[in-house]
């Protein structure tokens, strides 16, 4: 089947609200050397979405407006230097941009093989969590099997992918979360300790518990920073991933010094995609053998049609949801 001309897309003309985004038709992208194009069928949306849409994530040089950083799809067609005979993969893909969309052109070592069991919503709300919890839990803080993890928002998509991948790892799991009914459900998928961020001082209740986080997952910059050093075990890892909370903040070095501990900020969308390709290669490795036994399963809390964006983009502010949110193109 040939691929048609146009394709339907989301795109922000004006940074704004929800109402900002815009469904309409685009040229279907001719995938460059070194890229492949999927007919994609699900697509993951992500709280960077979000601030893309509000003007404030602005995609790396070069990459398209089209929002959207994951995908699933088929690859139906190559650019030079791919071979031919990946057309007709059903397969994920990590992605700089391009996922609201029917069709999206990447490369290639940013797409891998699907994996087996997962239906399109799962598929397409995989990639982009599982990336960013390998690559900084395991592959940048180095978590061992018989340390402890601690993931600020146990409830969210990086979260619930957090808690599973850690378990299966063998690692035990301490989360904040916002309501009960987030704590219960994490506690379900193996979290050891849940506390109510709403309630409960995150620092005081650790303490309470005894517990010390080896590595910290944390989506909230500033205003989490000196609480999180504190929380931090001797030797620990704090890695930022987020700035909900604010981009400044005064860091004590004379008790990071005492904890022996480190502090790192990272960003996976604008790494070189050799440095994603090395990612997703590492997923399937280790990763995707959890999925095929069960222990990692996305968590999908709804499914969007694309002419639904929006809903799905203020069911993400409101952060009422649990996993993850999936457009269905």
């Amino acid at each position: 089947m040939a691929t048609p001309e146009l394709m339907r897309a989301v795109t922000v003309p004006e940074p704004g609200e929800a109402d900002a985004l815009v469904v309409g038709e685009h040229p279907v992208p001719t995938p460059a050397e070194g890229e492949v194009l999927v007919r994609v069928v699900a697509a993951g949306v992500n709280r960077a979405d979000v601030l893309q849409r509000q003007g404030f994530y602005n995609p790396p040089p070069g990459s398209t407006e089209v929002l959207g950083l994951e995908a699933a799809g088929t690859i139906v067609a190559v650019g030079p230097g791919v071979d031919a005979a990946r057309v007709g993969e059903d397969v994920v893909a990590l992605l700089a941009g391009g996922g609201y969309a029917e069709h999206v052109a990447v490369p290639a070592g940013q797409v891998v093989i699907r994996p087996a069991g997962l239906d399109d919503a799962a598929a397409g709300g995989l990639v982009e969590t599982a990336a960013t919890v390998w690559s900084n839990v395991f592959m940048h803080a180095g978590l061992r099997p018989d340390e402890t993890l601690l993931v600020h928002g146990g409830g969210s998509g990086i979260g619930t992918t957090a808690i599973q991948m850690a378990v299966a790892h063998g690692a035990r799991v301490a989360v904040t979360v916002g309501s009960p009914e987030k704590a219960e459900f994490c506690r379900e998928l193996g979290a050891d300790v849940t506390i109510n961020y709403r309630e409960q001082d995150f620092v005081e209740a650790l303490k309470e518990q005894d517990v010390r986080p080896d590595v910290i997952l944390d989506n909230m910059g500033a205003k989490y920073l000196d609480r999180n050093v504190r929380a931090l075990a001797t030797g620990g890892r704090l890695v930022v991933i987020g700035m909900q909370g604010g981009v400044k903040a005064e860091l004590n070095l004379g008790l990071l010094l005492t904890k022996r501990a480190s502090v790192s900020a990272t960003s996976l969308r604008a790494r070189p995609s050799e440095e994603k390709a090395a990612i997703m290669a590492d997923l399937v490795e280790h990763a995707w053998p959890w999925v095929a036994s069960g222990a990692l399963r996305p968590v999908v809390h709804q499914t969007f049609g694309l002419d639904e964006v929006a809903d799905a983009h203020r069911v993400m502010e409101a952060s009422s949801h649990i996993g993850k949110l999936v457009l269905l193109p």
